[in-house]
């Protein structure tokens, strides 16, 4: 039980966490003195998720798949948790020693609204999953404000709902996430609260394991999303600037280290990677002129289209 008069809970949301979910549980459980509350909110697990979940003695919530949406999903969550500061988790992100009461930590600086911490890659993540960690997730932490923007653009806004940790009254002032969100209602959040005067802090010494290894049409779909989103929310780039010449920057970074760690089969898989990823954000960017099923079967989250006009 964490002893600090703050409280803190950790929510995660959960489909079919398989064996990796396993090793957040145990990875939790070892740190299990550090927060007071945990949350799982599974939508429709077929595997031994929830029982997994039950039998560390964690409190589950089980909603309708259909029902599951990444913004109004985490803002039930945080609200039902009741705690000062609450950390999200995805089911396979898995927290290294001391990860949340570190991240936690952040909130000694008052005007900090949100923080996230730094995602390193799993024992099996391929070359091109390496890079993408290393290059998102450096080793210099820091604290942005609005006229950070300046500088860093829309990069100001990035934080990463995989592992990050909110000031509650904070979150309730500025209005939580957005309730139907298709992707990206961590950067929408912190839009909000960077344009609200708060702060928001990297933790790089909050650590946790997660990386994916996507194939072509899964980075397709997954940025099919992202452009939808930027499509829908433009007041972001609008009012943070464009990824504009960040793209290049991490495709050439990617091929610089490919080819240092002499994956020159892994150079191939990345122009086609990066092919798809980009084929993917400028069909979501246009997806208002497809025929709504394409649009469906393009995404990665189907519940966000039901709801949406």
């Amino acid at each position: 039980m964490n002893t600090n008069e703050t409280t803190i809970g950790i929510v995660i949301p959960t489909y079919n966490g398989g064996s990796v979910w396993e090793r957040v549980v145990e990875a939790l459980q070892a740190q299990r003195s550090d927060f007071d509350k945990i949350l799982v909110i599974d939508s429709g697990s077929t595997d031994n998720t929830v029982t997994i979940a039950r039998k560390a003695g964690f409190t589950v919530k089980e909603i309708f798949s259909h029902e599951f949406n990444h913004g109004s999903t985490r803002n039930s969550g945080l609200l039902e948790i009741d705690c000062d500061i609450v950390v999200f988790l995805t089911q396979d992100a898995i927290p290294s020693d001391n990860a949340i009461s570190t991240i936690a930590k952040a909130f000694d600086n008052e005007s900090v609204a949100v923080a996230y911490g730094r995602q390193l890659p799993r024992d099996d993540a391929t070359p091109v999953a390496k890079h993408a960690r290393l290059f998102n997730y450096g080793e210099n932490g820091y604290t942005y404000e609005l006229s950070d923007k300046n500088k860093y653009g829309i990069k100001t806004a990035f934080l990463s709902n995989s592992f990050s940790a909110y000031k509650t009254k904070h979150f309730i002032e500025i209005g939580g996430f957005c309730d139907n969100s298709i992707f990206a209602e961590d950067m929408h959040f912190t839009a909000k609260a960077l344009l609200s005067g708060y702060k928001v802090c990297y933790v790089e010494n909050a650590t946790c394991m997660h990386s994916h290894n996507y194939s072509p049409i899964q980075e397709f779909k997954r940025y099919f999303d992202i452009g939808v989103f930027h499509k829908n929310e433009s007041w972001i780039r609008e009012t943070f600037g464009t990824l504009k010449g960040e793209g290049a920057k991490f495709i050439l970074s990617e091929l610089s280290f490919l080819w240092k760690q002499r994956s020159f089969l892994w150079i191939l898989i990345s122009f086609v990677n990066n092919f798809f990823k980009i084929l993917g954000y400028k069909t979501g960017l246009h997806h208002k002129k497809l025929p709504r099923k394409l649009a469906v079967h393009f995404s990665t989250c189907k519940p966000y289209w039901s709801k949406t006009q």
